[in-house]
Formats: C-alpha cells, sequence, structure tokens
C-alpha cells in the first residue's frame, strides 16, 4: 500500500499468498536456472480492462524494454 501511495498509481496491487490466481493465470511453475529445477514465478503481463477481461498478455517479458512495451499497448 505504502507503494502504491508514494508513486500515485491509479490501479490496485494484487497480493496471493495462496499461489490461486498465480496458479490459475499460469503464472507458477516449473522452471529451470544453472541446471535446477524449482517451482517459481514465472514472468507474465496481462492486461486486465476495467470489467475484468484480459486485454493483452506478455509472456516473456524482458524487463529492459517492459515499460516501454507495456505503454505502446496501452497508447493503441
Amino acid at each position: 500500500k505504502k507503494f502504491e501511495k508514494k508513486f500515485n498509481f491509479p490501479f490496485y496491487f494484487l497480493s496471493d499468498e495462496s499461489k490461486e490466481m498465480l496458479i490459475a493465470y499460469k503464472a507458477w511453475g516449473k522452471k529451470k536456472f544453472m541446471g535446477r529445477e524449482y517451482n517459481g514465478i514465472h514472468r507474465i503481463t496481462y492486461i486486465i480492462d476495467e470489467n475484468g477481461i484480459i486485454q493483452h498478455t506478455f509472456e516473456k517479458v524482458k524487463t529492459k524494454s517492459h515499460a516501454r512495451d507495456v505503454l505502446s499497448v496501452l497508447s493503441e
């Protein structure tokens, strides 16, 4: 909540301690790093409209260009 207020974001942030939503949105699952397999959060971004409908999905988030990519989609 502090982060949201500090930067005056006009949208809500969610927390999913039970992983129920992560699993439903296919954002939780097997990952590999340096030969090790483990479960973790996949970097996926969903743009959801005011009616709860997914308008766009970024399945392979590239951290260096992601903000620009999202803003590009939102300005269409």
